[in-house]
């Protein structure tokens, strides 16, 4: 089976975690592919959790699965083989072609449901990648959000979630896990691949340094843009939210406004203690980030936004309905 070859690789949004993927999807033993998003859907079938704005009622399916669940012969424990059996076929079925013996899977959302990754996978290999939680936030802001952060935290607030689901995991330690900071992988790469291949019980190559020299999948989710501008880990972005914030007083204090809901030992587990969380922005030149590329996101952004004001009650809403109506009409099988 394939349980005790799987790799997933815990992080955040924004926290290089491409970078890492495919640092470690360069060893000559490792397949992977751009964010499968497989473990979290499963997550809200209705055992553990549901899925609100769900196309059926929720309420009575979860009651109803669970009645069900209760008559299996082994109650959960049968409930998780199903689901074990249905993510392993795919696992297996997209590593078999590759010739290779492992499968990573990064797919940040997984940190959100970690207790039920861990129900499902206890014998796989887990990667904690953890990077400063402003530096998380500055790149949320810059690649989708034109710079603003009060719109990307609004929009999707990923700094406490992910700071806290993470650092629990960290803390609980119910699993076996190696944990590398973004800014030391950078720095440092060959050392740091040396300790998570050790974990991961594979040999060190070469190769995973120059990940750049490699094939990858480029698809949909991750970061294929930064992470392809260079064949190595570079510094470049270390202090860019350190730069930034000291040039822009609003931002800063934003960010020191949501800091103050971090709990110390998540934090502390991460490996940012709280009391030095801005000890960076003592010692950098306010400088601020230009911004690269995104224009047709951010505009593409601005007319939905303007579309979806008032959308129930528009004629906007109103046409958007009977256009769905003919589409689905005309697509149906």
């Amino acid at each position: 089976m394939i349980h005790d070859k799987l790799i997933f690789v815990i992080c955040s949004p924004r926290s290089g975690s491409t970078l890492l993927q495919r640092m470690i999807g360069s060893h000559s033993r490792v397949f992977t592919h751009p964010e499968p998003h497989l473990i979290t859907p499963l997550a809200f079938l209705g055992y553990y959790a549901t899925v609100d704005k769900a196309p059926y009622d929720h309420i009575n399916a979860a009651q109803a699965f669970r009645e069900f669940a209760a008559e299996l012969p082994r109650g959960e424990e049968d409930y998780l083989d199903a689901v074990r059996a249905y993510a392993s076929t795919l696992y297996e079925r997209v590593l078999s072609p590759s010739g290779k013996e492992i499968f990573l899977d990064k797919t940040p959302a997984y940190a959100l449901v970690l207790p039920f990754l861990l129900k499902l996978y206890p014998q796989a290999k887990y990667v904690v990648l953890t990077r400063h939680p402003l530096a998380i936030l500055h790149s949320q802001a810059h690649s989708f959000f034109g710079g603003d952060m009060h719109a990307a935290n609004a929009a999707n607030p990923i700094v406490g979630p992910y700071v806290a689901a993470i650092g629990k995991f960290l803390r609980d330690a119910a699993v076996p896990a190696v944990r590398v900071r973004y800014e030391d992988l950078v720095k440092d790469p060959e050392p740091e691949m040396r300790r998570v291949l050790a974990h991961l019980g594979l040999d060190f190559e070469e190769g995973v340094v120059e990940y750049g020299r490699q094939k990858h999948i480029s698809k949909s989710y991750g970061d294929p843009v930064s992470v392809e501008r260079h064949t190595r880990p570079v510094t470049d972005s270390i202090e860019a939210w350190a730069q930034d914030l000291l040039a822009r007083p609003e931002a800063l204090k934003l960010c020191r406004q949501l800091c103050v809901g971090l709990l110390a030992d998540d934090l502390a587990a991460w490996g940012y203690p709280k009391g030095e969380l801005f000890a960076a922005v003592g010692h950098v030149t306010a400088h601020k980030t230009h911004i690269r590329g995104g224009l047709g996101y951010r505009l593409k952004r601005r007319v939905l936004l303007r579309l979806r004001k008032n959308i129930q009650h528009s004629l906007t809403g109103r046409l958007a309905r009977n256009v769905r109506y003919y589409c689905d009409a005309l697509l149906r099988e």
